[in-house]
């Protein structure tokens, strides 16, 4: 899936197949559904999952995004497993980001489980802001690229809990964000399949995903939520814009 010469409103990037639809798949259909334009974009295939192969997870994320309706969804092809940070794979990040000049960008937290994951924030954290450097020099289809720097980037959850900046409400698109995750299938419990369980293919894997999207919602009093931590503290308008849960 790939569109030349686009820019977007939200760039979200993970380290696998899946890992946007199990953390900000909601707020990205709702960003979608409300007029913003997203990409999506993975560094690795997930090749080296328990479960799957990498021609299926593939076909599982193209499913997912048009479920989802991202403009475009995009892998880099690192190594999974071997998400290194280094010149090579900053560049091919900071590439990126100056080709879809997003306003803002969501990435892994900074502590995770998956090691992937932690590199993956940096590499996108650091990338974020060497794009905005001029003398850094990056191509596209054999054209010089200008610099650009995201007004600025958050982070979605994913194993590890954070205590969040601020929540997304969901609700009314969490359907649609459930419907994206089941898209990646060879992922979840099956019974007809003769693989090795995981986290996620475990029976109540699915009930977990949408526990948490409750919690998270209670916590400002509607009834799906998606969490973010922000570097910086996020201002609002006015206490009347505010969505928190009655005392």
């Amino acid at each position: 899936m790939k569109t030349e010469g686009i820019t977007v409103d939200v760039l979200a990037i993970a380290s696998h197949p899946d890992d946007i639809e199990l953390t900000c798949g909601g707020t990205i259909a709702k960003l979608v559904r409300t007029g913003h334009s997203v990409a999506i974009a993975e560094l690795t295939e997930g090749e080296l999952g328990t479960r799957g192969s990498r021609e299926i997870r593939a076909e599982e994320a193209r499913k997912a995004a048009e479920i989802l309706g991202v403009v475009e969804r995009r892998n880099l092809r690192m190594p999974d497993g071997n998400i290194e940070v280094n010149d090579a794979n900053m560049k091919k990040l900071i590439s990126l980001i100056r080709e879809f000049r997003p306003r803002f960008l969501l990435i892994p937290p900074p502590n995770e489980r998956h090691p992937d994951h932690v590199h993956t924030h940096v590499l996108c954290r650091e990338a974020w802001f060497y794009a905005g450097l001029t003398k850094i020099k990056t191509t596209v289809g054999g054209k010089a690229q200008e610099s650009y720097r995201p007004f600025m980037y958050f982070c979605y959850m994913q194993k590890f809990e954070f205590n969040p900046t601020f929540i997304v409400d969901i609700t009314g698109y969490h359907d649609v964000r459930m419907d994206a995750i089941r898209a990646h299938a060879s992922q979840f419990h099956d019974p007809s399949r003769n693989e090795p369980e995981t986290l996620l293919s475990r029976p109540n894997f699915m009930n977990i995903v949408e526990t948490r999207a409750q919690y998270y919602g209670q916590m400002i009093g509607v009834e799906f939520g998606e969490p973010f931590l922000s570097p910086v503290p996020i201002g609002v308008d006015t206490l009347f814009a505010l969505k928190v849960a009655g005392g």
